[in-house]
């Protein structure tokens, strides 16, 4: 077996294993980190490579803390009865890994993104790391694997489709 599947392998099972005791101090550390966190590499490199992220300059790796559940309203200010208020019972209609991809979106506006996969969750968030590149960047421009998401109907493209 090769290292990427080793690493697969070790992610079916992230709180067993060697990852147990590196997990658990991780999401204590990213619960004290602001919701969207630009990282230096990727957690999962054998998902990041897969949705197309490259060790090389114009590709940025984002780590977004969702709060999982449903989504909770705020409470209108005018009177009704408590069966129309509507603050509880929702559930939105997108899945919590676009609400992070949206939120790494809009968070770097210059920047697209490729995609996202999960990296943990504890009782209260979950968190995925989202893949993004710059289009703009000459090192991107010149290389044709990337080079399809520079055109400007390309723009947003990726968060539009899902």
């Amino acid at each position: 077996m090769g290292f990427y599947k080793y690493v697969a392998q070790m992610w079916k099972r992230p709180r067993e294993g060697p990852l147990g005791k590196l997990m658990k101090q991780r999401l204590m550390r990213w619960r004290r980190e602001p919701s969207v966190v630009r990282v230096e590499r990727p957690t999962r490199i054998n998902r990041a490579r897969a949705l197309g992220y490259r060790a090389k300059q114009g590709f940025v790796v984002v780590r977004v803390r969702v709060r999982k559940g449903g989504l909770n309203k705020p409470r209108p200010r005018s009177g009704r009865r408590p069966k129309r208020m509507g603050v509880l019972g929702h559930t939105p209609r997108k899945s919590l890994q676009l609400i992070a991809e949206e939120r790494a979106a809009r968070k770097y506006p210059n920047l697209e993104v490729l995609g996202s996969y999960y990296v943990g969750e504890d009782g209260e968030y979950k968190w995925f790391e989202v893949v993004m590149v710059d289009p703009h960047h000459p090192v991107i421009r010149s290389d044709p694997k990337i080079n399809w998401i520079c055109g400007y109907e390309r723009r947003r493209y990726t968060v539009q489709v899902k």
